[in-house]
């Protein structure tokens, strides 16, 4: 990498690339190989992270097609498409997803792939295996494999380090066992378990700066407030549904309504009975807004057809009133949504 610019030096070259959004980076690598390869540098991400002009993009990857990955650019309102993870599990589904240290990380699962003569689900059900993204080189890695392969787990990030929880194991029986993985290290450590565990799903979110663990159908939340401690539990009732954390708040979908939901009460915000028929959906908030990504609409009176569905529909709450909009739909992917996370690059 040297004589970006004929006349200047590389370091200024390379803080005023960094003002360029990264949708146009692709571009910017044909010019010649030592562009390419200052794009693809750290020290282009370091300087992006210096002058504040890093952005922030929600990842999806959905049914179909198969372990495939796109970006939602929010200021361009675009999708930008990765390569394919290189799992060897096809249809990778049940799996965990977060970021932290500038990468999008893909944790365990199983394959959604049947087969139609046995009704087994392609010989696994749950996984140890974690790969992780790098938008830096645009390649997918294999990280250190978790402790305890799971799948229908929490995952969150906390502090940096990514903390799971809970789930299914192959044997398909659900899980207490909590560990948390260093992506400076590559190393993960188990950590105190859940108090309880239950037979269905669970997921994780962080409110002030704590991991929440609700496991479908129970009205209990395990919370941890740092991951050398065991982890307390609250019998909130929280509402049941979708949930997106925007601003530190929680929100949540309840029969066709989005509430506020506080620790110990909940407050309507908006009508959502358009999303009723609509099953399978990411609901995920950044910035001011919520986003509602993908899904299946189901089978009515009328239609009894089940449809794919690529739309992105954007709650703003930044507003006195909340308002609904459409953005562009995925333009790769469609149907059941199978992860949802931000990532900012």
């Amino acid at each position: 990498m040297s004589g970006l610019i004929e006349g200047l030096p590389d370091a200024v070259v390379i803080r005023c690339l960094a003002r360029v959004p990264f949708y146009v980076h692709p571009k910017l690598e044909l010019v010649s190989r030592s562009w390419r390869a200052a794009i693809r540098s750290t020290e282009l991400f370091k300087a992006r992270q210096e002058i504040k002009s890093t952005e922030e993009f929600i990842c999806v990857c959905a049914y179909d097609p198969d372990n495939l990955w796109q970006l939602y650019d929010p200021r361009h309102d675009l999708w930008i498409t990765l390569p394919v993870l290189p799992s060897n599990i096809r249809h990778l589904a049940h799996f965990g997803v977060v970021s932290t240290a500038g990468k999008l990380f893909v944790l365990g699962g199983g394959s959604d792939a049947m087969d139609p003569l046995t009704g087994d689900q392609d010989g696994s059900f749950a996984t140890d295996e974690v790969w992780s993204y790098d938008p830096v080189n645009r390649q997918w890695q294999p990280r250190a494999s978790m402790i305890v392969p799971r799948a229908m787990f929490a995952c969150c990030v906390l502090d940096g380090k990514i903390v799971v929880a809970g789930g299914f194991t192959n044997c398909r029986k659900s899980i207490s066992k909590t560990e948390v993985y260093d992506p400076e290290k590559d190393l993960w450590v188990s950590i105190p378990d859940l108090h309880r565990t239950h037979n269905s799903a669970c997921t994780g979110v962080v409110i002030q700066g704590k991991v929440h663990v609700l496991h479908k159908g129970l009205s209990t939340v395990q919370v941890l407030d740092n991951i050398k401690q065991e982890w307390t539990v609250y019998d909130y009732g929280w509402l049941q549904g979708p949930m997106a954390v925007v601003k530190g708040k929680l929100y949540v979908m309840s029969h066709g309504q989005i509430y506020k939901q506080e620790t110990e009460s909940s407050k309507l915000v908006v009508s959502a009975s358009e999303f009723r028929r609509k099953i399978g959906f990411a609901m995920i908030g950044l910035g001011d807004n919520i986003y509602i990504i993908g899904g299946v609409i189901g089978p009515d009176r009328l239609y009894w057809d089940i449809k794919d569905t690529s739309d992105v529909d954007v709650l703003s709450l930044g507003n006195e009133r909340p308002v609904w909009r459409l953005v562009s739909p995925m333009t790769q992917c469609g149907g059941t949504v199978l992860g949802c996370t931000q990532l900012r690059i």
